[in-house]
């Protein structure tokens, strides 16, 4: 009545070991899935194709965000994610103040929020001159806002697409 079968052994230890093996791969999970950078690309490409000036906004689920002419990248609690960007140039919005201690022209923010170009550049040329300058600033990793602007705009003969 009180022996012990040597195939019920086995079978318990087999068990704990799966059960084990269950519990590190769940535990290895991210508790999150990445960010929607592929989202994010859709709303700038969206856009930034538009022949007509408007304005979009998509919400982040992330920590960090970097993003260059050609790409978003959204890192978060579930990992990184990024997206190519199909759209033409787009003129990712820098800010006021550089890590460098560089002062940067707030003109283009004022811009993206919803300020005439005319009532911030005094010609369509001054507009291409900040869009280029701001594109030429290397783009690294920076907090992620709770929302994400993009904006197309048109002044004379030139048209931006601003992200910010």
């Amino acid at each position: 009545m009180f022996e012990t079968h040597l195939d019920a052994t086995y079978a318990w230890l087999g068990l704990a070991l799966v059960s084990v093996a269950t519990a590190g791969v769940a535990a290895t999970l991210p508790a999150s899935p990445p960010p929607d950078a592929a989202g994010v690309a859709h709303t700038i490409d969206t856009v930034a194709d538009g022949d007509h000036p408007a304005t979009a906004e998509h919400g982040l689920a992330a920590d960090r965000i970097r993003l260059t002419g050609g790409s978003v990248a959204l890192d978060g609690g579930g990992g990184t994610a990024s997206a190519a960007l199909h759209a033409p140039r787009i003129t990712p919005i820098p800010s006021e103040r550089a890590g460098d201690g560089t002062r940067r022209d707030v003109r283009l923010r004022r811009v993206l929020d919803g300020v005439p170009p005319a009532a911030a550049f005094d010609d369509p040329d001054a507009l291409a001159t900040a869009a280029g300058e701001a594109r030429a600033v290397e783009q690294g990793w920076r907090p992620a806002p709770d929302r994400l602007t993009v904006r197309q705009v048109h002044y004379g003969g030139v048209r931006v697409t601003l992200v910010g």
